[in-house]
């Protein structure tokens, strides 16, 4: 039987700063990965480039994070967003900051951040076992024993008094996050509260969303209304999809709508394609832009205002004639092209599931977790970090600096 100081389950973002920290501390580390190599996940963070983390200071940082940031002061405390910025850029990553407080490498290769996290490990003795699945966590009962895992068929067993679970949520399960961690952590007593995926596109009741795939709109206004009031509001980019809506914006919205969904509610997404002019503002461009174009086809006039993939989509809506001569649209016309330029209403029927979701929202109950240690109140000597805990917060590089700092505070605790 092996034996080893450390069992770390999962080779993320958390269980890679878990594995390097105790190694540090001179732990004999052993890092076991379902997976043929470290990472998966966090190489496809960023769309590739990943987004390591945000400038915002701890105070504004917790606001970002559901159900209640203030659990992660103490891991704040002890390692935070310029802590891992030097750690990388120590192992020769450059980084650069970026609109919205968000950091990146240099070279916009995610693969750099993880051969150099995973370079480090190695450097200071950690040892990496992928290929492996974790079938459960031995205790007696009140502490940690062992760890059972399958290796090319065969079940073994590590004996070790100290296990870290860094095995990530069930989004994006191609990259190893299938939720093992949770039946890991409920086979020993911990409560896992509901999972749902958050920062998911969203599915619309329209089809016409279809036609405009693949548009991307730039500084938009987007507000999220659930039994027809107005619960949150975000600027900036929102894409097409053949099913509905993504982009930052609604991925940010996405999480306050996968609820909503939950408990059957009215969701609406109203979108402001002209967040820059205020109706009157708006009135009194398209009534100029009819005044000096008054004989150009309606169809190309609407090209001042619109991309030229929603043109056929709001001439639809509107029932304008796209041959007429611009100087023949009506005052009622006018209003209803305002009206639809400034409140473009999609009815929200679902979300693209754990397939497609950043992160996942629920996990191990904060409840039975020490802040200050990231240890287990259930089991002595089983600790936690990362997404498989019920921490999930908003895009911006927010996400990922959790895994960072719960991880290494993980690390540093046992």
């Amino acid at each position: 039987m092996m034996k080893t100081d450390v069992v770390i389950i999962g080779a993320g973002a958390s269980g890679m700063l878990a594995a390097i920290r105790s190694a540090e501390l001179d732990l004999k580390v052993l890092v076991l990965e379902k997976m043929s190599q470290p990472g998966r996940k966090l190489l496809i963070t960023g769309k590739g480039r990943c987004n390591i983390t945000n400038s915002a200071e701890i105070k504004d940082f917790i606001t970002q994070v559901y159900p209640d940031g203030r659990f992660l002061y103490p891991a704040f405390k002890a390692f935070f967003n310029d802590d891992i910025i030097s750690l990388l850029e120590e192992c020769g990553v450059e980084t650069i900051l970026e609109r919205g407080g968000r950091y990146f490498p240099k070279s916009e290769k995610a693969a750099d951040v993880v051969e150099a996290l995973l370079k480090k490990a190695k450097e200071v003795g950690v040892k990496f076992k992928c290929n492996t699945r974790v079938n459960e966590i031995l205790s007696d009962g009140k502490r940690i024993i062992g760890v059972e895992y399958v290796e090319n068929g065969k079940t073994e067993i590590i004996d070790t008094a100290k296990v870290i679970v860094c095995s990530g949520g069930k989004s994006y399960p191609g990259t190893g996050s299938t939720g093992d961690g949770y039946h890991l952590a409920a086979k020993v007593g911990h409560t896992i509260e509901k999972l749902f995926p958050v920062l998911v596109p969203l599915v619309t009741k329209e089809d016409y969303c279809s036609n405009m795939q693949g548009l991307t709109l730039k500084n938009i206004n987007a507000g999220l209304y659930i039994d027809d009031k107005l619960v949150k509001e975000e600027f900036g980019d929102l894409m097409f999809a053949h099913y509905g809506l993504s982009g930052p914006v609604i991925l940010t919205l996405s999480r306050d709508a996968v609820f909503a969904l939950e408990s059957k509610s009215k969701i609406k997404i109203i979108v402001d394609f002209k967040p820059a002019l205020d109706y009157e503002k708006l009135d009194i461009r398209i009534l100029r832009d009819i005044n000096e174009h008054g004989k150009m086809k309606v169809a190309n006039l609407f090209k001042l205002w619109l991309p030229q993939k929603a043109i056929p989509v709001f001439l639809d809506i509107l029932e304008i004639d796209a041959e007429k001569p611009a100087h023949q649209i009506s005052a009622d016309e006018r209003r209803h092209i305002i009206k639809c330029l400034k409140s473009f209403e999609l009815n929200i029927i679902g979300h693209r599931g754990f397939k497609e979701a950043v992160v996942t929202s629920g996990g191990v109950s904060l409840d039975e977790v020490n802040p200050k240690t990231m240890e287990s109140k259930v089991v002595s000597g089983l600790y936690f970090a990362g997404e498989v805990l019920n921490l999930d917060a908003n895009t911006g590089g927010y996400n990922l600096q959790i895994a960072f700092s719960t991880g290494w505070l993980a690390g540093n605790s046992v």
